[in-house]
């Protein structure tokens, strides 16, 4: 059993910059496959960055891809989500999650939140204009 706790969130303004925190407790954090979803009010949860169980491949959503930087250290086992130049539509309450490390090389399953075992509490993330 693995539990994840996000930390980091916060209201910033635009073009500000935040570092979300997602530390595991057990055993098996350095086997699984990573990754940040996002959901705003109303929507669904929306995959954002994944990162595999060796740091080695990562992967990004279009619209973050150059302002946001998903990294890992196994030895505290922790995830994080550097978030630069932030924008008001990446408002949204932000989850880490957990799942196998084969999760990474299996193409889009990636992006499902039902391909995820383990789920953090979530983290607020407001960005003002």
């Amino acid at each position: 059993q693995v539990q994840l706790v996000e930390s980091g969130g916060g209201l910033v303004q635009a073009g500000d910059s935040l570092r979300l925190s997602c530390t595991a407790s057990g055993r098996t954090f350095s086997s699984q496959t990573m990754a940040w979803f996002r959901q705003a009010p109303g929507k669904g949860r929306d995959i954002v960055a994944v990162i595999s169980w060796s740091g080695d491949i990562t992967y990004y959503i279009n619209s973050v891809k150059g302002r946001f930087t998903i990294s890992r250290d196994n030895a505290k086992n922790t995830v994080y989500l550097q978030m630069n130049s932030l924008k008001p539509e990446d408002t949204a309450v932000y989850y880490c999650a957990g799942g196998s490390s084969s999760l990474i090389r299996r193409g889009s399953y990636v992006h499902s939140p039902t391909s995820y075992d383990y789920w953090g509490q979530g983290t607020q993330v407001t960005v003002s204009s």
